[in-house]
Formats: structure tokens, sequence, C-alpha cells
């Protein structure tokens, strides 16, 4: 599992600036998405050689009442699932209250913690760091997280105790265990969902209780392939769904995506479409992985609702027009069975290879049919495409004046190449190179003839 990174402090000290550089190198989505919510109190980063999850918690003065209670609950919540805390304090300010309150609760419920004084630069790292050694967290270590002076040194403290993840194996494709990850809110029905795919004679095999932060992973066969779910919420026996309320947790669910091949999301058709579940499908579009819509408790509605259910599909996820949806009752078992087959094929379309050759003919009929848009009266030149990369597959597209083509214009590219490789389930990465103009520089610089004209007009002007 990926090490989590909760950063806590009081209002103001700089933890969302320090989210945003820790999290820079996070892959970008391929254009803005209409629709797209992101939730950026989690985010993935990789600062030096080991990928972490980053959460940033909201500011704790100490005394909250009424709704800011709310922020302490979710302090707390996210120093129980964090591998280590960063406690972090303004150098400017000095010491107050609300850091001592801060570091009580990081004393109380964080496995491991690292005291943070922002706000360092110009100022001395001893002299800043001096009157913050009393909250007994360490020794602090002084950063400007603005300017990003030691960060990186910071990191390589946090992550020295955690052991860079071994890559993986290349397995034959008939040999490879396809991981798929089921996540969703509380009570949309994923345990039910899971125990319709693997038996229930599974169950007492692997009826294990995951750990506050770990997700369970169960392995099964279905006609000879090798599967295994990575269930969010646990996996319990039938009897026991309905005894506990399922806790949702969102690290618990980022993890989970990470490691999986394919995603499928369990939305519930009675409850609609969340902000909660919004978030969560822009995390899983964010990191690339393929991706199957699964509308569950479908049975039972009637013909308007599931068309107001469809229009909401339509109107609040435009971003995941490339996932397959499926419509399931997971209770009864309705069309349960179309649910592997749409991973598998989501999973093929991930993991497709397309030649040059291919890709650049498909680029090139994608412009006759709608050329490039101008730009100060010169066209876009889009030359040649070539495959950068699988899971989700990346296509690099070489040209001139690049970096004025439209966002829509990207889409409609991306569109096209979905259509003629049928990338269905997954989404495409398109990354835009331009040339270097071999005539730059040059734009000044004369011709021989121009030169020996020049020479002898400065030769006659001297005379």
């Amino acid at each position: 599992m990926l090490p989590v990174i909760a950063l806590i402090g009081r209002p103001n000290v700089g933890k969302s600036t320090l989210f945003n550089r820790l999290t820079r190198s996070r892959d970008a989505l391929v254009a803005d998405y209409p629709g797209l919510t992101r939730d950026r109190q989690f985010g993935f980063g990789k600062l030096g050689p080991i990928p972490y999850l980053v959460i940033d918690t909201g500011g704790v003065a100490g005394g909250e009442v009424g709704i800011n209670e709310l922020t302490v609950e979710q302090t707390v919540r996210a120093l129980g699932e964090a591998d280590a805390a960063v406690i972090m304090v303004d150098g400017r300010s000095g010491l107050t209250a609300a850091d001592e309150h801060v570091a009580e609760l990081a004393r109380k419920h964080a496995k491991k913690t690292w005291l943070v004084v922002n706000k360092a630069e110009g100022l001395d790292s001893a002299i800043a760091a001096g009157e913050f050694h009393g909250l007994g967290l360490g020794e602090p270590i002084a950063i400007s997280a603005a300017h990003g002076d030691r960060v990186a040194a910071l990191m390589d403290a946090v992550l020295a105790d955690f052991e860079t993840l071994p890559a993986e194996e290349p397995e034959a494709d008939d040999d490879r265990t396809l991981r798929i990850a089921v996540i969703g809110r509380p009570n949309v029905g994923k345990s039910t969902l899971i125990n319709r795919l693997i038996g229930e004679e599974r169950l007492v095999v692997y009826d294990q209780p995951g750990t506050t932060r770990d997700s369970v992973a169960v392995p099964f066969e279905r006609n000879d392939r090798k599967y295994e779910l990575i269930d969010t919420a646990g996996i319990r026996r039938r009897s026991r769904v309905r005894e506990a309320i399922e806790k949702f947790s969102i690290v618990k669910a980022l993890q989970a995506i990470e490691r999986a091949h394919v995603v499928i999301a369990v939305l519930d058709a009675h409850e609609g479409i969340t902000d909660q579940d919004v978030s969560l499908l822009g995390l899983v579009l964010e990191r690339g992985r393929a991706l199957v819509v699964v509308t569950n408790k479908w049975d039972g509605l009637q013909s308007a609702e599931r068309k107001h259910i469809r229009d909401e599909l339509d109107r609040r996820l435009p971003f995941l027009d490339f996932a397959e949806r499926i419509t399931i009752s997971a209770l009864h078992g309705t069309a349960v069975g179309d649910l592997l087959p749409a991973v598998e094929r989501a999973y093929r379309a991930a993991t497709r290879d397309m030649s040059t050759n291919e890709l650049t003919r498909e680029l090139e009929s994608a412009i006759t049919a709608h050329p490039p848009p101008m730009v100060r009266g010169r066209r876009i030149r889009l030359r040649y495409a070539h495959q950068g990369g699988r899971n989700p597959p990346v296509i690099v597209i070489h040209g001139n004046q690049t970096e004025h083509l439209p966002e829509a214009y990207r889409r409609y590219l991306i569109n096209r190449f979905r259509k003629a490789f049928k990338l269905k389930g997954t989404p495409v990465r398109l990354s835009i190179k331009t040339g270097k103009n071999p005539f730059a520089g040059q734009r000044n610089k004369l011709t021989p003839r121009q030169e020996r004209r020049r020479k002898r007009l400065l030769k006659h002007a001297k005379r």
C-alpha cells in the first residue's frame, strides 16, 4: 500500500500550499473536463523515489463549536488513517495556543509525527524553529512551502522508513491476474455485488475484516481467468452485512484504485449521484484507470425514474463518457453476469498496442475531416502520432504551434482515436509535442549575397 501522509495545523500555516507542492507530479488530466469536481483534500504525489498519498485537513484552532467541530473530527480521522503526520506551524507568527492544541491532537492520534516550521524563507533555520521545541514533537524542520525550500529534504526524512514499491513483473496476458477495485459510497451494494461475483461459498475462506486502512483482496477464477477483487468495504458473510454500517474511507478507495487494473464504481439508483460520487470518479479518471460504472438497485424502478437517472448520469458525469455503463440488481443477480465481460473489454482497451503508422493515418484522416484552427494567420500543423504508454493509452502527437491547440480540438482527436481503436472503457491521454523550428534564430541572418552587398555599402560609406 502507498504510505499515507496527513497535513495538519491551525488555519493559514500553509497546509494547502504544501499539499499543492507535494502533489504537483500527479498525472494531469488530458483536458479540463466539464462537470468534473475534484476533491482537493486527497492527492497522489511523488517527490523522490516513493509515491504516496497526501491528506490535506482543515485548520484546527481549538474550541471549535457547531459545524467547525466536523473539521476536528476529520482531522482526527485523517491522523488515524495516516502512516505519518506532518504538523505545520508558522515560523513568522511564532508559537500560539492553537499550535499547542494541534500538537496535543497529534500526540493522541498520530502514529508518527514530523514538526514542520513553514514560511522560513529568509530566516535562520535554527532561530525560526527555536521556540517550537517545546511542543514535544521532535526536532522541527524549517521549510518554505511557497518557494520549495527544503521540502525535498523533508520528504526524504518522512519517507525514509518506507520501502520502494517493487515493480510489477511482466506476465503473459493469459497468466496475468486482473485486479478489480470495487468502490462506492457506503450502502450502495458493494458487498452484495462481490458476494454475487465470487459465490457465497467462498466467503467462509475470505471472511477477514480489514484493518482501519487496508482493503481486502479476494482471488477467484472464472472461465480459467484469474481475478482479484479489491473490496474497500471488507467482505463479510451475507448475514453480517446488515449488522454494521459501512464506514467510508476515501483513503481505502484511493489505495484500491492505485492497485487496480480496472475499477468498478457502484452507484445507488435510489439515492442518485452525489458530490461524493463525482469526486471519487474524478480521482479514478485522474489516475487513468479503466472504468465500468454500475448503477445498482435498478429493479423496481418505474420507467420515468430510470430515465431521470440516465439523464442525471449524462449531466453529472460528462467527463466519463468513455466508460461503459451497466444497470444491475446485485440483490437479485440481474445483469451481474455482464460485469466481468465489461471489465475485460475495458482492460483490453487500456492495454491495447497501436502502431505509429495506424495512429498517424488516423490523425491525418481527422485533420482532413476537420482541420485545426488558424493562429495569427498560420495553421497549426500536426504531423505524426505514436503511442507513448498503456493503461491508460497515451498518444503523443508531434507538430508545430501545438501549444495553441484548443481543448475542444483535443477532445475531438481523443474521440476519433477512441472510435478508431475501440478504446471504450479507458481514458485516453493526449501528449502534444512541438518540434524545434530549424530556422529559429535565423530570422535576421543575411544570405551570402546580402552579406556581400552590406560589405560593399559599408566600404563605400567609409570613402
